[in-house]
């Protein structure tokens, strides 16, 4: 892929972030196996829906403020905002399908 669709984001740019329409931000570690599957379904996903959702990636190990914030315990955890308030949270590994759907109803 030549462009990076999913942003990388930390404590500092998180707020910022999702402040925008449509948000999906991916709590995410590196040591983390579903964490990983999931990678290559946010990526289509995002290609999918280019322009129409901002897609994110916050390592938690390394945002642990945003994490705390949260409430993040477990990881993956999508959390999906609108115009920066949460609207969505899934917590685990979901398949594209059902990812989409959920996306698709905040829009």
């Amino acid at each position: 892929m030549t462009k990076e669709l999913i942003k990388k984001i930390d404590d500092e740019n998180f707020s910022q972030t999702i402040s925008n329409e449509v948000v999906l931000i991916d709590f995410f570690a590196e040591w983390c196996g579903p964490c990983r599957m999931l990678a290559p379904i946010l990526d289509a996903l995002a290609e999918e829906l280019t322009g129409k959702v901002t897609f994110g990636q916050i390592d938690v190990d390394q945002s642990p403020k945003t994490t705390t914030t949260y409430q993040i315990t477990s990881v993956p955890t999508l959390i999906l905002f609108k115009k920066g308030k949460e609207v969505n949270r899934v917590v685990g590994l979901k398949d594209q399908e059902t990812l989409k759907k959920i996306i698709m109803q905040a829009m």
